[in-house]
Parts: structure tokens; C-alpha cells; sequence
């Protein structure tokens, strides 16, 4: 009896500290799972062990028949994607807030708002000589003539021929269009058509320079048409020349935004109203006569305080 009450008594204690050791991970997971502080030092470590074991973890044979597998690593990789770009959102968002407050520190201009239309895709028109497109959508829902067409991926066209219910697109990869361009790194300018191999080409090249393999093509804004700084390509090479890759064919929704062209009116047309400098000289004469007979006037008048002065 003495030897059962003994063994009892010396599990009592141990007992109780694995029931307070027990309570303390709790508290401890508990605490980890709502600060947010304690959450950024255990997410990435959590994170990369997971990633460890998922990547260690061998796929069965019915897994890799049944498509699993793949699926697994597809989900891994966009899981990987997500906190990549989850880390640049928070860097764009602090840089945005930097460059408002230069803005307002150096008083910059900035742009309009615009506001475009978004269309679908009716038709197509890929022939020999013309290479245009049919969206729903005209005057009625507020397509202005001059506008152009853009997707997710870059520069689509002009509107060439606008209706109060459609309108037609010529693309930039068609044959008689020609679009202003230049490059983003490089500065050089040239003029963009397009040809049979949905590459566009690059004519009226400067002298000295040139493109840049890689880099993006912008429209320049030169004659009016595209406003400046719209996507339309990336230099890409073939056959032993530079060549444009037109960015609208990475975005292929069916769908286009038809934005307004931003027309800024010239100085000549809203000129401003100056004051007349001749008009000017004389209201100053005149403000400058009638100071000085206020002024003579207070001289003439006899200074109440000074003897004799009633």
C-alpha cells in the first residue's frame, strides 16, 4: 500500500506539469495565431518548412496517372507566384504614396482623368489588304470619333468608321497603319506598320542609333493620333533585323476599351486675355497723380496740436 500511495504521489506532479506545459503551448499558438507581429517572424519560416516537405514528399504512381501531381505543383508554384507579387503590391503602394507627395511637393501637372467605353469583339476582318475589327459600340454609348482601342495587353488601333451602335477598328498590325513610336530605354523615334507575320516594322529609322533587343515600344504622340505613352510591342529580332512584337495579341478576352484621345488645344486657340501695357502704364500715372495730391493735401492742412493751429 505504501509503495502504490508513493508511486501515485510522484505521478501527481508530473501530471501537473504536463497539464501547465500543455496550457503554455497553447497560449503560446494562441498568441502566435492573433499578433500580427508574432505572425510576420513565424509565416515565412512556416512557409518554407511546408514548401520543404511538399517538395521532399515523393507523388505516388496513382497520383502522377490521376493528374494530382501536377496539379499539386501547379498549385504550388501559383501559391509562390502569390507571395511574390503580394511583396511588390506593398512596394508599388509605398512607392504611389512617394511619388503623390513629390507631386504635390513640386506641383506637377497631372493627367485628366479619361474614361473609355469597353466593347466586345462582333467580327474580323483579316484579308490580303485590310486588317480591321467590329466592336459594339458607338456613339450611343459614347465612343467620340478619334478614339483608339487597347486591351489588357497594349495598343489594338484607331477607330477608323464610327456608328450609333458599332464601330470599326484598324489594327496596328494592318498594312496601312502607321503609328509614331518609340522606345522606352533607347529614346529613338520611327514609325510602326505592320506585315503578314503579325510583326510590325520599324521605318524611317534616325541615322545614328537604335533599338534596343528587349526592351518596350511606346507611342510617341507625334501628329495627334495615340496619345503619348500607350504600349504597342516589344523589340524582338528576326531573320537579322529588329522587329516589333505587337503586346495586343498576349490579350485575348474578345474584348476592347475604346479610350478618347486626349486633344490638348494649342496656345493660338484659347489664346489668354493680358492686360493692354499701355493701359497699364496709364493706371499706374493715374494711381501715382492722385497719391501725390493726397500726400500734398495732408501737408497743407495745419497740425491740430501746434499753436495757432485753430
Amino acid at each position: 500500500m505504501a509503495r502504490l500511495r508513493g508511486k501515485r504521489l510522484k505521478a501527481r506532479p508530473v501530471r501537473r506539469y504536463a497539464l501547465i506545459v500543455a496550457l503554455v503551448v497553447l497560449f503560446a499558438v494562441l498568441l502566435a495565431q492573433t499578433s500580427p507581429r508574432l505572425r510576420a517572424w513565424i509565416d515565412p519560416a512556416r512557409t518554407v518548412a511546408a514548401d520543404q516537405l511538399a517538395s521532399s514528399a515523393r507523388p505516388g504512381l496513382w497520383d502522377r496517372i490521376s493528374g494530382k501531381a501536377a496539379r499539386d505543383e501547379r498549385i504550388r508554384e501559383l501559391e509562390a507566384e502569390v507571395r511574390e507579387l503580394t511583396r511588390y503590391r506593398s512596394v508599388a503602394i509605398s512607392m504611389a504614396a512617394r511619388l503623390e507627395a513629390y507631386e504635390d511637393m513640386l506641383n506637377v501637372m497631372g493627367e485628366p482623368p479619361v474614361r473609355g467605353v469597353t466593347a466586345r469583339i462582333t467580327s474580323e476582318t483579316n484579308g490580303p489588304f485590310r486588317e480591321a475589327i467590329l466592336v459594339n459600340a458607338g456613339t450611343l454609348q459614347g465612343v467620340q470619333p478619334g478614339a483608339y482601342a487597347e486591351n489588357e495587353g497594349g495598343l489594338v488601333g484607331r477607330v477608323v468608321q464610327i456608328g450609333e451602335r458599332s464601330s470599326r477598328v484598324l489594327l496596328v498590325a494592318d498594312f496601312n497603319s502607321r503609328v509614331p513610336v518609340m522606345g522606352e530605354a533607347s529614346g529613338m523615334r520611327a514609325i510602326l506598320f505592320g506585315d503578314r507575320d503579325d510583326l510590325g516594322t520599324l521605318t524611317d529609322l534616325p541615322e545614328r542609333g537604335s533599338f534596343i533587343l528587349g526592351e518596350r515600344v511606346l507611342t510617341s504622340g507625334e501628329g495627334g493620333i495615340f496619345p503619348r505613352g500607350i504600349v504597342v510591342g516589344e523589340v524582338v529580332e528576326r531573320g537579322g533585323a529588329l522587329r516589333v512584337e505587337f503586346g495586343m495579341n498576349r490579350g485575348r478576352g474578345g474584348f476592347v476599351r475604346l479610350m478618347p484621345s486626349m486633344q490638348i488645344p494649342r496656345p493660338e486657340e484659347f489664346p489668354a486675355e493680358l492686360p493692354d501695357p499701355e493701359s497699364a502704364i496709364e493706371t499706374d500715372g493715374e494711381a501715382g497723380s492722385e497719391e501725390g495730391a493726397e500726400t500734398a493735401a495732408s501737408d497743407a492742412l495745419p497740425d491740430a496740436g501746434a499753436p495757432g493751429g485753430e
